[in-house]
């Protein structure tokens, strides 16, 4: 007579229920990871549309100043809001220094991309 015995089959799908739940785990883990690195680059790709914008058509907001605005990419609608401030005088030129950043929400107190640089006004 060849066969397991209930133990032995009791054993098996015990050590295959933990096995399968730590490969759901480690792939929903994996997928939440990925999600996240999506949201990172897109909010950086916007921080840096924002950036050149600015830059292109020198729509800098005067020193001391904050302006924001929305900006819609990958069927989501991202806040980014821009802080100056002036810096010093070189020469003929003044220069200010910003900080630029991306949020996913207005009410998100977290950015999820800054870029922070100087510019010449």
């Amino acid at each position: 007579m060849a066969g397991f015995t209930l133990l032995e089959v009791l054993v098996a799908v015990a050590i295959l229920a933990f096995s399968l739940g730590a490969a759901i785990k480690t792939t929903s883990s994996s997928l939440n990871n990925a999600a996240y690195l999506q949201q990172r680059t897109l909010a950086h790709w916007v921080a840096m549309n924002t950036y050149n914008e600015l830059q292109i058509f020198k729509k800098w907001p005067t020193p001391g100043s904050k302006s924001d605005g929305t900006m819609l990419m990958a069927g989501h609608e991202w806040y980014w809001k821009v802080e100056t401030n002036k810096s010093d005088e070189v020469g003929e030129y003044s220069i200010g220094a910003f900080v630029i950043t991306v949020r996913d929400s207005e009410e998100s107190k977290q950015a999820l991309a800054t870029i922070e640089g100087g510019y010449e006004f």
